[in-house]
């Protein structure tokens, strides 16, 4: 069962279903029908079917959880080792400029740890690991910082357009001139 938001079952939850698993292999242990063994675990009898013949053909370690079906490709420490490498930047990975893209960082993985991802993949690893899109800003060397933080606090202010009233005697409908 997947959800919408991406995530998959709760650890809490794959072992529940184990457990259902594991009750239905004791009972196929002793020849119940399909039907009733379904009945009594609350589930379908089409997945009760897909257990059987697993059961059938591995035992019951077949119906043992086999983990997150999105657990991360990579470890902590194999992800610590690519931060390292994304810390060195794309010029000591042979790019000519110094911007990372998904595709890029997907090279750098194949290549330092011998795994294939999607580009997907490689976002959604980022993401978890607190890494966002955004590219630091560029700013030209001449540039005074103490100049545009006097601007921001002592002009800016000034310039920006006067925002929306709010309260009493005010409404979307009224115009301020209109009074």
């Amino acid at each position: 069962m997947r959800y919408a938001q991406g995530g998959g079952l709760t650890a809490g939850r794959r072992q529940s279903r184990e457990r259902i698993r594991l009750q239905a292999a004791e009972r196929f242990a002793r020849g119940e029908k399909t039907s009733v063994i379904a009945a009594d675990l609350r589930v379908s009898e089409r997945s009760v079917e897909r257990w059987r013949r697993t059961w059938r053909e591995d035992g019951p370690q077949g119906l043992a959880s086999k983990g997150s079906a999105g657990r991360p490709r990579l470890t902590d420490a194999q992800f610590a080792v690519l931060e390292e490498e994304l810390a060195k930047g794309p010029a000591a990975h042979g790019r000519p400029d110094q911007r990372w893209t998904l595709e890029r960082i997907k090279t750098v993985i194949g290549r330092r740890f011998h795994l294939t991802c999607s580009v997907t993949g490689v976002w959604r690893l980022l993401h978890r690991h607190g890494w966002s899109w955004q590219a630091p800003a560029r700013h030209a060397l001449e540039r005074n910082q103490a100049a545009v933080e006097l601007w921001k606090k002592d002009v800016w202010p000034h310039a920006e357009a006067p925002r929306r009233h709010s309260g009493p005697g005010w409404s979307s409908r009224t115009r301020p001139g209109s009074r």
